[in-house]
């Protein structure tokens, strides 16, 4: 493991480039199984590794892309999964000969894990354990995890390789707005990847090189890891039938020395790249031999969720924690939470947020229910319905560690002591699963009185997370705040432990700042004055109620005083607009008020539980089926779709109202009593013979059946003529196409000709990864859409047309 690791300070790494495109000049027909090459074409595989090493490679990647379970099923190869990556680790041995490492490579499976898809975390983690042991024990020096899209098969992919001991090396695909299809940010993945294990971070495909510069830059500022930038030999575009990368290899040579400035230790090439294009960016590399350049060192605690970051201690400003979502005194989410149903925890994420919330404190604790379940339920509620990371909090492992599979992100877990048990139970979690953990200043004797019996506790469990492989910025340390009402010493006591937890350990600091008022009136008035009291003395995070716009106050207050608001920013731009001596109080969204209204919100909130009684409540007022789509339900959609287009949703919640939609539907059918609605128009979607990628197919065609279009979906891999029969057979009105290779993209030509030398009156739209308006419009096409959502809008406008001829 060592080996790659040392290497890396003392030079600058080559990889290798493209695979695919080589292995079809060498017989790799389209639609067939590149993983099984291993078996039936050796020697095509060894010559692509053999020119990447005469090239330059110090690494060349097995051929193993596909290679999981998963992906060799669709090729009834699924149990040869051992069989393939052995035999791709044997040969790229023998095709390097000594002369460069082999990485064993692993890709995605195609499938979403839960709640967006239906793979579970833990199932995820088995198929990709399986290949990575195959890899290891065959022989390969690293693990490469690449091309990933969904960040929570990042973390099982990351999790089953570290179990292999060899170094880990993963990237993630980002678009344009430096986000993967399901939102992640180069910054959360890095912070994610780093929690994990991950030696090595960075990004590959779907860009060029400036756009992955864009990317592991990003990564660089909240990372110290090494980097590895693998870009595409630019943007590539269709020229007489043929896939073209524009980027030569001088012109992505001159990037070289752009990564290395950031960090980038390793160099390689994605899709269009080839071994001349390797061997002039290893070209650029020799003058850095023996320069260690590091990414920039993050001293604070770093959360995430899925699509945010937050940081927060030494120099960062203190963040809040929202409260919310605890049973604790509440019977009515208790008696919600026992029958496993989510519309508070929802309702309260989505408020927090809105309120200034930093992050979330989800706990789960009732009596006689089934805590592992409803943490894992309301994990996925909050996930779902906020962009904000987790504080995990509970006192059952079991319950902690269903809560760490579900987390999109990066979480922090609330919480362990200064006892033995609790202490061996949760940090080994913790380092499994990449969280932080916060440390109770008490024992088995109690809390102690003194703040020096605290920091002596403090100072035990961060021996301890750092005994279990956890590093320093991922301790927490509560002082516990005791309240004043029984012992008005108890909150100079807290003050001092945290300023000597600060000042000795270096700790990043957590207070639940409330329990510091029980039994006294006007708590509120007693929290405020307290959290600006503990954030002088050098508070990170504070758990209190956002809703309460005195603690709010004095929260923003108490930055600009403690000199933790620069220039006052932050709190001129939330009060700048509110007249003198004016308080400003939280303001959440108000409540829909009309039937209409709850239904659109119900659509745009993801409400499963909820948008079938609302169905059922606008038909007791005498709301026909059409009204309810036309003014409750496709309201909500289209409102889904403008925050989508700012970036503010993001895939998981545009599926999560697709879901929603997807069960108004099915109640309003029982109304139809077998008549025939008004459709919107019939589409046949099919992903082109040779391309077995259809995950953007799916999401389009879920889209469009909520959008009222009846579709009939042919799967994956469909020959022109079956695209031609089943469209006569269902007299549809629009075929969609979509392809994500470039080597299948000139298949849709093929089917649009077709359609139109047998006469067939059809429009048809195309869409994909490589596809753009250009092809579209060259290959005959009607229509052209970038995204799901654009499906849509350009099938109503092209129906549309077909009602006016």
């Amino acid at each position: 493991m060592k080996k790659l690791l040392k290497r890396l300070h003392e030079e600058v790494v080559v990889f290798d480039g493209a695979t695919g495109t080589m292995l079809q000049e060498r017989g790799l027909k389209p639609g067939a199984c590149p993983d099984e090459m291993n078996l039936t074409m050796p020697d095509a595989v060894k010559a692509v590794h053999k020119a990447y090493v005469d090239a330059g490679s110090d690494i060349v990647t097995t051929c193993t892309f596909g290679a999981n379970r998963i992906k060799l099923e669709e090729y009834n190869l699924g149990n040869k999964v051992n069989e393939i990556n052995s035999q791709s680790v044997k040969l790229a041995k023998e095709a390097v000969h000594h002369h460069a490492l082999v990485a064993g490579g692993i890709g995605p499976t195609g499938k979403f894990i839960e709640p967006v898809g239906d793979l579970s975390f833990d199932d995820a983690l088995k198929i990709y354990s399986e290949q990575a042991q195959a890899l290891a024990n065959a022989g390969a020096d690293c693990i490469i995890i690449e091309t990933m899209m969904d960040i929570r098969e990042m973390k099982a992919a990351i999790m089953a390789a570290k179990e292999t001991g060899l170094p880990v090396i993963a990237t993630m695909t980002f678009d344009e707005t430096m986000r993967t299809v399901l939102g992640t940010s180069p910054e959360v993945f890095a912070i994610v990847a780093e929690s994990i294990g991950a030696d090595i971070v960075g990004a590959n495909c779907s860009l060029g090189a400036e756009g992955i510069f864009k990317a592991v830059e990003a990564m660089s500022r909240v990372s110290d890891l090494p980097l590895i930038a693998q870009p595409n030999a630019g943007i590539p575009y269709l020229k007489d039938g043929r896939t073209v990368f524009p980027a030569v290899p001088s012109e992505m040579a001159e990037y070289v020395p752009k990564f290395l400035s950031i960090g980038v230790r390793i160099i390689g090439g994605c899709c269009g790249t080839t071994p001349e294009h390797i061997r002039k960016m290893g070209s650029r590399v020799q003058g850095f031999k023996g320069q260690r350049v590091k990414g920039q060192e993050v001293s604070g605690t770093k959360l995430a969720s899925r699509s945010r970051h937050t940081i927060f201690g030494n120099e960062y400003p203190p963040i809040i924690i929202g409260e919310r979502i605890n049973p604790t005194g509440k019977k009515a989410f208790a008696h919600e939470i026992l029958e496993h149903k989510t519309s508070t925890t929802r309702k309260e994420a989505k408020a927090q947020q809105e309120l200034g919330a930093d992050a979330l404190d989800v706990n789960m604790g009732v009596p006689g229910g089934d805590e592992p379940k409803a943490m894992k339920t309301a994990i996925f509620a909050v996930n779902e319905n906020c962009h904000l990371p987790v504080v995990i909090d509970s006192s059952s492992a079991l319950a902690i560690e269903a809560g760490l599979k579900s987390v999109d992100g990066k979480a922090l877990i609330n919480s362990v002591s200064g006892e033995e048990k609790r202490l061996s139970a949760i940090l080994p979690l913790a380092k499994k699963y990449g969280a932080a953990v916060l440390g109770l200043t008490l024992d088995k004797s109690g809390i102690p009185k003194t703040a020096e019996h605290r920091f002596k506790i403090a100072e035990k469990i961060l021996n301890a997370a750092l005994d279990a492989g956890l590093k320093k910025s991922d301790v927490v340390i509560d002082c516990l705040a005791m309240t004043v009402s029984a012992d008005q010493k108890s909150a100079r006591e807290t003050l001092k432990a945290i300023r000597l937890v600060k000042e000795k350990l270096g700790l990043t600091t957590i207070l639940g700042v409330s329990n510091i008022s029980f039994g006294l009136p006007n708590r509120d008035l007693i929290n405020a004055n307290f959290l600006s009291m503990a954030i002088e003395a050098g508070l990170d995070a504070a758990i209190i109620n956002p809703h309460s716009h005195l603690m709010m106050d004095a929260y923003h207050a108490s930055l600009v005083l403690a000199g933790k608001d620069i220039r006052a920013e932050r709190y001129i731009r939330k009060y700048g607009q509110k007249a003198e001596g004016e308080s400003l109080k939280a303001e959440i969204k108000e409540e829909p008020k009309t039937i209409g209204e709850k239904l659109k919100r119900a659509i745009i909130d993801g409400d499963e539980e909820g948008i079938v009684p609302l169905v059922e409540e606008a038909i007791k007022q005498g709301w026909e089926p059409l009204k309810i789509s036309n003014d409750g339900l496709v309201p909500g959609l289209e409102e889904v779709g403008r925050l989508f287009g700012k970036n503010i949703y993001f895939l998981p919640q545009i599926m999560l109202s697709a879901d929603t939609m997807k069960l108004a539907f099915e109640r309003l059918k029982k109304e139809l009593k077998g008549k025939k609605g008004e459709g919107r128009g019939k589409i046949l979607m099919a992903t082109v013979e040779g391309d077995i990628h259809d995950i953007g197919k799916n999401i389009v065609s879920t889209l469009l059946e909520n959008h009222g279009f009846d579709v009939i979906d042919l799967g994956k891999n469909v020959p022109a003529d079956k695209i031609i029969d089943e469209a006569v057979k269902n007299n549809v009105d629009i075929v969609g196409l979509s392809a994500l290779m470039t080597t299948t993209v000139t298949e849709m030509e093929n089917v649009i000709k077709k359609l139109k030398e047998k006469g067939i009156n059809v429009i048809t739209m195309v869409g994909g990864a490589v596809v753009t308006p250009e092809f579209a419009d060259k290959i005959g096409a009607a229509s052209y859409a970038k995204d799901a959502l654009e499906a849509v809008e350009k099938a109503k406008g092209l129906i549309k047309t077909i009602s006016k001829t």
